[in-house]
């Protein structure tokens, strides 16, 4: 049998509606009064302070980021280091996670106070170079994968999602025969599908905005990952500096306001495409991985 409402419980349900409603407004409308002002014409920019629809469509900012080929490069090393590197981080972290979350495992206790340890303390910007040197990783990607291909917050997340697999379906496989690898890839990993691409775009969002790491380890400009091209070209439109003869006689330079918009815009689009492919398994898996200590 339904019951009505409360009054109480309507009023509650109207404000939090409201309240949410507010808030997602607070968080959506940045992000339109960006793309809309990388869009925006020149006089456009400096007229107003804030755009939600532009009245002049323009793309000088994309044709003024877009006037070299090196761009399309440092997207295409982004991508590869993004799917390369998360491919590798989550095989590492999903077989040390699941051996983690065996209960027979001896010196659990030790290792896992190990991860933890790491979560509070690092070996710093200094010593994490001298390692990455003495490996011979300078000017190679792997300098960007391997130093942080294991994150302990999502070795943690993902550790106890494993142990919410119940232990019968593993009992049951070992008594037709399989044995611990056969079990984590043919049970384990198809039932941890959710916290699997919770963790993957956790992952893939750290690989696709990489920096410093690109920063301190690439001396070589022709292998900059797209981050550290578009701060160049921040960089390059603030001092007005750079070869603009490629764009046209009748090129106008957009500010540098609108350039900032645009690079945003560029950097956050691709994550943007892939999220909703697994939006449907992101909060079931980093719910699911959190009941569990």
């Amino acid at each position: 049998m339904v019951h009505d409402q409360s009054l109480g419980s309507r009023v509650f349900n109207i404000f939090n509606y409201l309240f949410l409603f507010l808030f997602s407004m607070i968080c959506f409308l940045p992000f339109v009064h960006i793309v809309a002002g990388s869009f925006a014409s020149v006089e456009e920019v400096l007229q107003k302070r804030f755009i939600l629809f532009p009245t002049t469509f323009s793309l000088d900012a994309y044709r003024y980021i877009f006037s070299t080929d090196i761009i399309f490069r440092s997207l295409i090393i982004s991508i590869l280091v993004t799917v390369v590197g998360t491919g590798f981080s989550m095989f590492l972290t999903s077989l040390m996670a699941y051996g983690l979350s065996r209960k027979d495992l001896d010196g659990r206790r030790v290792l896992m106070f190990l991860v933890v340890f790491t979560m509070l303390f690092s070996g710093g910007m200094i010593p994490t170079f001298l390692v990455v040197r003495s490996l011979g990783l300078l000017d190679t990607y792997w300098a960007l994968i391997i130093p942080t291909a294991i994150n302990a917050f999502n070795l943690i997340i993902l550790k106890n999602f494993f142990q919410n697999i119940p232990e019968s379906l593993e009992e049951s496989a070992k008594i037709d025969g399989c044995n611990d690898v056969g079990i984590f890839f043919r049970i384990v990993f198809p039932l941890s599908m959710p916290a699997i691409a919770t963790i993957s775009l956790f992952y893939a969002v750290t690989y696709w905005n990489t920096f410093m790491q690109a920063i301190l380890y690439l001396n070589d400009s022709s292998m900059w990952p797209i981050q550290v091209l578009l701060r160049q070209i921040v960089i390059m439109s603030s001092g007005m500096q750079g070869d603009l003869t490629e764009l046209g006689a009748g090129f106008v330079m957009p500010p540098e306001q609108t350039i900032k918009m645009a690079v945003i815009v560029v950097a956050t689009i691709p994550v943007l495409i892939v999220y909703p492919f697994i939006q449907k398994h992101f909060a079931k898996g980093a719910l699911l991985g959190s009941v569990k200590g």
